[in-house]
Order: structure tokens, then sequence, then C-alpha cells
């Protein structure tokens, strides 16, 4: 199986990599368009800053070739915000494939950016959770967020309820880091991987 990682103007790429390590992946790192277009699955991760990360994903050509790839994609923390319609992050136009604006947290209560484990519950059909209990817990680090919304496949409560993990076709994406969230968050790479 081949297997591309998004390279782009993201951090935290590395924790991705050690991940797919550990279950015997092979894998590359790239913005070759041809090599992305050609891999059986696709990991779009990152850590970043939506504006940043977009003008070079603009100056790769990167935003006009994601939302066309026709194999399995797995979008990660700011890789989910991307692939939203816009992010009020710097007011960021992004690529569109879920129709929802990313939104920032707002609480007098709770400390943001949201940082460690919290737990997800499944929200109708969720392949990557198969396997999983209907809740589990997940390691975040994020100050935006997708609210809830048709494409939601799960949940998570910081705030308000807001998407922990979107679905819609070929695109799977999760708000937090699977690659760094224990067994369940390994199964939930597993799970995208077999599909």
């Amino acid at each position: 199986m081949e297997i591309a990682i998004i390279k782009y103007n993201a951090g935290n790429v590395q924790s991705v990599m050690y991940a797919l390590d550990r279950i015997g992946m092979k894998y590359q790192w790239t913005d070759d368009e041809k090599v992305i277009r050609s891999a059986d699955k696709v990991i779009f991760p990152g850590v970043g800053e939506a504006s940043t990360a977009m003008a070079y994903l603009r100056e790769k050509g990167l935003d006009q070739l994601i939302p066309t790839l026709k194999q399995p994609v797995l979008a990660t923390c700011i890789g989910m915000q991307l692939l939203c319609r816009d992010s009020e992050e710097n007011n960021t136009t992004c690529m569109g494939v879920f129709d929802v604006s990313v939104k920032r947290f707002v609480s007098a209560d709770l400390k943001i950016p949201h940082v460690g484990w919290n737990s997800i519950q499944a929200s109708g059909e969720n392949i990557l959770m198969e396997g999983l209990k209907k809740e589990e817990y997940m390691y975040f680090v994020h100050s935006f967020y997708a609210p809830v919304n048709p494409y939601t496949t799960a949940i998570c409560d910081y705030v308000q309820p807001f998407s922990a993990m979107l679905q819609k076709d070929n695109f799977y994406a999760a708000q937090f880091h699977a690659e760094i969230s224990g067994m369940a968050g390994q199964k939930i790479i597993q799970n995208f991987l077999a599909i």
C-alpha cells in the first residue's frame, strides 16, 4: 500500500510518521502532485495557523489538488479545518470540501486553546471508530473548531459540543491527534488504512 503524507507548512508531522512506523506501514512525505494522486491513501495532518498553511498550499497548487482526490483521505487537526469552507482564524478561505465555517472558541471559564485528553462520542455511522467503544478519549490541541453539522461523525464537548470527526465521500477528518491518542487513536488510523 502506498501512503502519501501531504507536505505543507504545518508542524507535528513527525508523530504521524512514528504512528505509521509503529504499525509497519511505508509512506512518503511529499508535496508532489503525481505521488499524492497515485497513492492508495492520503494523510493530511498538521498543527499550525490557517492562513499561513493555506498560502503554502496555494503556492504549491495543493489547494486545487486535495479536493479532487478520489482515494481515501484522512485529515487531522489543522488539516481538518483547512478542508472546511473558511476559518475565523485570520479570516481564511479554505478548501470547501466540508461546507462548514470554522469558529474560534470563546469562553470566560475554560482555557483556550483546548489542550489535552477529552472524550469523543460516535455520532451516526463512523467507520473509523469500528471496534472501539462509542465513547473514547483522544488528545486535542486547538483554539478553533468546526460546529456540529451534517458531516459530523463524532462529537466532543468543550465550551460547547463541536465536531470531533467529519466525513464526506472519501474524506475523513479528525480534530484530535489520532497519532498521539494511544491505542484508540492507533485503531482509528488502522481503520482508515483498511478502507
